[in-house]
């Protein structure tokens, strides 16, 4: 007995800037079980660069032309500025459309925590798009430290830095707190969710944030110290200063350390317009950028596991059809809200914050 096949969820998509042109709307259009249908922009050239892109996707002038027809969608994605948000996604799940928030979900933990139980209560999917769970080198160090490679890990440094010493235009360099701007949200919120994600909940807080470059009025470089309630403490960094790049990633445990460079591959392919179903292995690292396991006085190459963002829209496809949970729970994205607030008060006065 043959079964007819489901239709594709029909995904709306709210803004068609970087985020959402050269992340959300590639993977979305090439997950199996998702169809994207409509993409909100008022931009003619972005509605210009959707008809080339996406032809089969219909321009949309406002978000509010979406809810107003929630029948017509199933899933709502959200990849506008930071300070639509919260408005954008209280809406959505208010129409009942199960929806997808870049990160950060919100300004503050208490903002978050509210979108999570008004999306418990209606019984509407809510996910965040911690897209970097799904690095190739973070693939690689979680699987080292799952199976124990390097014994048990006490330190983990990880960093996100750049330079680029001149502001450039944009809502992220604007001081009004609304907007979310800056690189201790931009970049620290990744930083902090791969923390947690790998070692647990944090206990306390301590950071350094600052305005380096001339002309800057948002923060641009950033140091947190995280210690988690199992005892490994995370170092991390965030950087738009910074002319000589530290390692991404180094992870010390008492039998071996990883130390991996150079960032994942996959930004970089998309948006060069590369797509996950393009020939070749997508997120494959070069052999050469491989990190090391080992110690000094053995060690080898460790060959990088693919990156996978397109696991993240094959797990909200998934959840959408079968109720399972989704890829990343939002109160993930509450905890992390949680230590970068503490990080900015342990900045303001100078003392280690505890969350305990």
């Amino acid at each position: 007995m043959s079964t007819t096949p489901r239709p594709p969820f029909r995904v709306g998509l709210v803004g068609y800037g970087l985020a959402g042109s050269a992340f959300h709307a590639p993977l979305i259009a090439t997950t199996p079980g998702l169809r994207l249908d409509a993409v909100v922009t008022a931009n003619p050239d972005r509605r210009a660069k959707l008809r080339h892109d996406h032809p089969g996707a219909r321009a949309v002038d406002t978000p509010e032309e979406l809810f107003a027809d929630p029948d017509a969608l199933d899933l709502i994605v959200i990849a506008s500025p930071n300070r639509t948000h919260v408005p954008l996604a209280r809406a959505a799940i208010e129409a009942g459309l199960a929806t997808v928030v870049d990160k950060p979900l919100a300004a503050t933990a208490a903002s978050a925590l509210d979108l999570c139980r008004l999306a418990e209560s209606r019984g509407v999917l809510l996910s965040v798009f911690q897209n970097r769970r799904w690095d190739g080198d973070f693939l690689t160090a979680r699987r080292l430290v799952d199976e124990g490679a390097l014994g048990r890990v006490h330190r983990f440094e990880s960093r996100f830095e750049r330079f680029r010493p001149k502001p450039k235009a944009g809502w992220r360099e604007l001081a009004d707190p609304a907007e979310v701007g800056g690189t201790l949200y931009d970049l620290g919120s990744h930083l902090v969710d791969q923390a947690i994600t790998l070692f647990g909940p944090v206990d306390t807080v301590y950071a350094e944030i600052d305005i380096r470059r001339d002309g800057a009025v948002v923060d641009d470089d950033a140091f947190l110290a995280l210690t988690h309630a199992s005892g490994t403490r995370s170092h991390l960094w965030t950087s738009a200063v910074t002319p000589l790049i530290g390692p991404r990633l180094r992870v010390l445990g008492d039998s071996a350390g990883y130390v991996k460079s150079g960032m994942d591959p996959q930004e970089d392919a998309l948006k060069a317009g590369l797509r996950p179903d393009g020939p070749g292995t997508w997120g494959a690292d070069a052999p050469a950028a491989y990190g090391t396991l080992g110690t000094d006085e053995a060690s080898a190459p460790v060959p990088t596991d693919p990156g996978d963002y397109p696991a993240f829209y094959a797990g909200i496809a998934a959840a959408l059809a079968t109720g399972t949970p989704p890829p990343v729970d939002p109160k993930d994205a509450v905890a992390t809200l949680t230590v970068l607030e503490a990080a900015r008060a342990s900045a303001a006065t100078g003392t280690v914050v505890s969350l305990s």
